[in-house]
């Protein structure tokens, strides 16, 4: 049997990392003391009000083929709130619904990229970036951010990566794996280089609810960024919605039509009561992500000062999102084979950073996505194993 070598590009050390999760996920389900700390899904339930809201839409017999753009009054409320977010009026024809921010940066890299093109990431980036770009054929060329700096962009190695053949930028603010967000000389910076250039700039912004003590401000909101940048966003981590798969991108309205199109043929609209409880949940942006934001700061700063007690590893504290990444290079183990024996000798399951990119070679990340009581025994777990070594 032959296969279309369409999806083998959809592949890489970046999805292989998935491995220990999957394996972690599975004992756990088998009833194996494990903790899990390599996956990004909040450990509560949507808020009651999303879920009746849904509920109710689904009992109504809200069943049927929907807006596939989305419907117009969501569409409308995420466009009033970027109005606010980004200080210029955005309309419902700058955003379109699609299930999740994956398939939002996935859809984006096939209407924006073809063959030939090269497309600039900063290193590291999200595991998933790398097949989600190639699967357009265009050629991913990273651009180092290096640990040392704190895995802050280096704007003049990324303006020395332009080159004829370059499409666009595509990048993370806040960061995954880092939870680095950029300030305004970074943001400047980029827009600069974008305007020169003729790019485009993918913004994946799916983190920007949950900023503790840096501000996010988002790239598209710079004089000459409205008609060249692309935000992607969802309410999976905001609102606790994972398995909701509901996001959208922002951008010009022509770019949408073109997106609306190809989503005809992968999506054909989302489901209209998922549509009806997410409605609810951007009316309520702001009153849920608060409390959640305070959730998560109190939970990086349990992991970062238990973990920061332990003289063999270094706790780079995250100025965003529900990750942490931690320097294990003073345990004498690489980051994949500390991994998996914390994982195998010790009980719970992170990631090995290296898979978000070469420059994270040494450091493991783990998610504060489990209540504080957890964390506390996952990190004298870490503890004990390091101590072990």
């Amino acid at each position: 049997m032959r296969f279309s070598p369409l999806v083998e590009r959809i592949a890489g050390y970046g999805v292989a990392a998935w491995d220990i999760h999957h394996e972690a996920f599975e004992a756990q389900r088998q009833g194996s003391d494990v903790l899990i700390l390599s996956v990004g899904d909040p450990d509560f339930a949507t808020p009651d009000f999303i879920t009746e809201a849904a509920v109710g839409a689904l009992q109504a017999g809200d069943t049927h083929y929907t807006d596939i753009a989305g419907r117009p009054d969501l569409r409308q409320a995420i466009a009033g709130r970027y109005s606010k977010r980004l200080g210029r009026e955005v309309s419902a024809a700058s955003v379109i619904t699609l299930a999740g921010a994956q398939n939002a940066l996935f859809t984006a890299s096939l209407c924006l990229l073809q063959a030939g093109d090269e497309v600039l990431v900063l290193d590291p980036m999200y595991v998933t970036y790398e097949a989600t770009l190639k699967a357009s054929g265009a050629t991913l060329v990273r651009v180092t951010c290096d640990a040392d700096s704190g895995f802050r962009p280096d704007l003049q190695r990324l303006e020395a990566a332009i080159t004829p053949h370059t499409k666009a930028i595509f990048l993370s603010n806040p960061n995954n794996p880092t939870g680095v967000v950029l300030n305004a000389d970074e943001l400047q910076g980029i827009a600069r280089l974008a305007i020169a250039h003729n790019l485009w700039v993918v913004v994946d912004e799916v983190y920007e609810s949950l900023c503790y003590e840096r501000e996010h401000v988002s790239l598209a909101s710079l004089p000459g960024m409205e008609e060249r940048c692309v935000i992607v966003c969802s309410l999976s981590k905001s609102h606790a919605m994972t398995g909701w798969r509901i996001g959208w991108l922002v951008a010009a309205p022509a770019l949408v039509a073109h997106v609306e199109n190809l989503s005809l043929s992968m999506l054909y609209g989302l489901p209209g009561f998922v549509m009806e409880g997410a409605l609810a949940a951007v009316l309520a942006h702001d009153e849920v992500t608060r409390d959640m934001c305070e959730v998560y700061r109190r939970r990086r700063d349990l992991v970062v000062e238990s973990l920061g007690a332990c003289a063999q590893l270094k706790v780079l504290k995250p100025d965003a999102g529900m990750f942490v990444l931690v320097d294990v290079r003073g345990t004498g183990l690489g980051s994949l084979d500390f991994a998996w024996r914390l994982y195998r000798e010790g009980g719970v399951s992170v990631l090995d950073a290296a898979a978000f990119g070469e420059p994270a070679q040494g450091f493991v990340r783990l998610s504060f996505t489990l209540s504080e009581a957890h964390l506390a025994r996952a990190c004298e777990r870490i503890k004990a194993f390091v101590g072990g070594l």
